[in-house]
């Protein structure tokens, strides 16, 4: 294993120290680095609070800030943060307008946000995501995984929650959108985790994971590498199906790399994958290309594809300040 670091039992805390201080102008440090959070609040807006393992950055801290999450909750690698994360980042953001937790759907994560929910003392809501098409039960789920699509989710309900939306609007929006947005993945390799030392799969040289998930869970089966376009006409023909946009529809469209994959390839999948729209009669209005939500230093990508209207696109459009997404601020 060959990683920037010093200690492994000091990962998680000294890059979120690291964090922490190179973005001070957007986000501070809670009590024990139980959560990062806006530096500045907006009185009388619902707090957006997500969170979840480490290892997937910026995937959940990258997207504090204005337009987007109010905080998040970092547990270890691969690993839940903690009801007390949760409690602690509520009561923290929280300027009387109430809470809405945004939850990927893996067990530890629903039952900890769950139980937080229930401990608050406050008005929470809660919207889960669960936009993997790739298998319905996984390693660490009962139904659909939560993945890249949680992105999309946490920034179209924070631009609403910027507008001054309501606790119960904001969380209809949520289980709306994710209702729009799928997702699936594929890995040319495995990642490490720190506290492991060893890959957490092995795939042969030719091999790859189709449907993989972001903590290297096994996906729908392992094939034979193949090209691109090939790549893209899979991942997207099992999005598609599921989605079933009409003919004519609009749709952003997000190339999401786990970590390991140079952009240039991203920018080729990018190619491949709107030529697979186009052929669907789907057209891509919105684009977001990069690795925003990882698997350490796996190598591959996922597609995910949320279908727009008006007010979702203005909603995307609107004002972006955060460590890792920004535009129009």
């Amino acid at each position: 294993m060959k990683k920037l670091i010093n200690a492994v039992d000091a990962v998680l805390a000294e890059s979120l120290d690291g964090f922490a201080a190179a973005h001070a102008d957007i986000l501070t440090m809670g009590e024990e680095r139980k959560f990062v959070r806006r530096r500045t609040l907006k009185p009388g807006k619902v707090g957006l609070i997500s969170g979840g393992g480490s290892g997937h950055e910026p995937l959940h801290a990258g997207f504090v800030g204005l337009g987007m999450l109010d905080a998040a909750c970092p547990g270890q690698v691969f690993t839940s943060p903690t009801p007390d994360q949760m409690l602690a980042a509520a009561e923290a953001v929280d300027t009387g307008a109430g809470v809405l937790f945004i939850v990927k759907n893996y067990e530890g994560d629903v039952m900890n946000f769950a139980m937080a929910a229930e401990m608050a003392g406050r008005e929470v809501a809660t919207v889960i995501t669960d936009d993997d098409v790739a298998v319905e039960n996984s390693t660490y789920t009962t139904g659909r995984r939560g993945v890249a699509g949680t992105l999309i989710v946490e920034r179209i309900v924070g631009a609403a929650a910027e507008q001054g939306r309501d606790l119960a609007a904001l969380q209809a929006l949520g289980e709306a959108v994710n209702g729009r947005t799928r997702s699936m993945g594929v890995a040319l390799s495995s990642c490490t985790v720190p506290a492991a030392g060893t890959p957490t799969f092995t795939l042969g040289e030719d091999e790859m994971e189709m449907g993989v998930g972001i903590h290297g869970e096994p996906g729908r089966r392992r094939v034979r590498l193949a090209s691109a376009d090939a790549i893209a006409e899979e991942m997207l023909g099992s999005v598609l199906k599921d989605l079933a946009p009409r003919r004519g529809a609009e749709a952003l469209l997000l190339v999401n790399g786990f970590g390991g994959t140079p952009l240039m390839e991203l920018y080729l999948m990018v190619d491949s994958a709107r030529r697979v729209l186009e052929g669907a009669g789907v057209k891509a209005v919105r684009f977001l290309t990069g690795s925003y939500v990882t698997s350490l230093e796996m190598a591959g990508c996922s597609l995910t594809l949320s279908l727009l209207d008006a007010e979702t696109t203005a909603l995307w459009d609107a004002p972006l300040h955060t460590p890792a997404l920004r535009w129009g601020a």
